[in-house]
């Protein structure tokens, strides 16, 4: 399956592994590389530019196939150091990075100079225009479904892809409620060129997190995920959990008073507790709608010649 996403980033299928906290290791990315996807590093799990460089020699260790690095530029008071860790993408040859959060602009240059393709994640259709003007070679569209952050404007995939397939001249990937051959069938029909999926690659062999945290997706049905933090304006789509409960009684409670503080001991510094130690009542975590879906924890190569074959 030829398309201007396998094309650009010189995969087979059309398929990205999309960057996940504390879940998207070499390991991950290399199975999905592997099998003929595109792996994504997620660059800021890694504590330091040189943590980074490290992972991805090991990456490279495990697959000859291209994978890719997920940054994600923070609207923080102390900002990552992002000039290293676009050194160490640089220096480790990764030819694909997949922005998110902020504008990435001021760092596409020196990007594009070395020769590094450039998909930035957005939510709305203003959000990809503007990465399409920047110089993004690519864009992930996410709709409404998705786990993580679907900004603040609450369209789903139905409406949001036709939208942008309509407006963008750059190809994109669907994200956001992408399980499977239909899936992938679906985002094509609407004018995407592949898909994106997270929560499906956390249930799989190769996820490097807790079996408690794949137990949990495989248990959920399409109704057990909450959205948190809209008060922020930050919203963040979370599987459903004690954790999550007291989160959204402290929400209740505060209303539009409510501050980030207020809130943090079950959001800050959760994720190594619930992805490597599987405490799952640590805190929230991400989860797409599309647990739903999610009925088995098959090998990366397993799950990826299925949705292929099933396309």
């Amino acid at each position: 399956m030829k398309t201007r996403i396998t094309e650009l980033f010189g995969i087979q299928h059309p398929i990205i592994q999309g960057g996940m906290h504390y879940v998207g290791f070499a390991e991950l990315a290399a199975a999905v590389s592997n099998a003929g996807g595109l792996g994504l590093i997620t660059g800021l799990t890694q504590k330091t530019p040189e943590l980074l460089a490290r992972e991805i020699a090991r990456c490279r260790a495990m697959t000859d196939k291209p994978f890719g690095v997920n940054l994600t530029f923070l609207p923080t008071v102390s900002s990552p150091d992002y000039p290293g860790y676009i050194r160490a993408i640089i220096e480790g040859g990764v030819k694909a990075v997949e922005t998110a959060g902020n504008n990435p602009q001021q760092w596409l240059p020196l990007l594009k100079e070395h020769g590094i393709k450039v998909i930035h994640k957005c939510t709305s259709v203003r959000h990809a225009l503007k990465a399409e003007a920047i110089g993004c070679d690519a864009v992930s569209v996410d709709g409404f479904e998705c786990g993580g952050h679907p900004g603040e404007d609450d369209v789903p995939n139905f409406i949001l892809l036709p939208r942008a397939a309509e407006t963008l001249k750059i190809p994109f990937v669907a994200s956001g409620g992408m399980a499977d051959g239909r899936s992938l069938v679906a985002a094509l029909a609407l004018g995407a060129e592949g898909m994106n999926m997270g929560t499906r690659f956390i249930a799989t062999q190769e996820a490097p997190v807790h079996q408690n945290v794949k137990d949990s997706i495989v248990a959920a049905s399409e109704l057990d995920t909450r959205l948190i933090m809209r008060a922020l304006r930050n919203t963040e789509r979370v599987l459903i959990s004690a954790a999550t409960e007291r989160v959204m009684q402290k929400e209740r409670e505060l209303g539009s008073k409510i501050s980030f503080a207020d809130i943090a001991p079950e959001l800050a510094g959760v994720y190594p507790r619930i992805m490597g130690q599987g405490e799952m009542e640590a805190g929230v975590w991400s989860c797409g709608m599309v647990a739903g879906l999610i009925n088995d924890v098959p090998s990366v190569q397993q799950l990826i010649t299925r949705i292929m074959a099933e396309a």
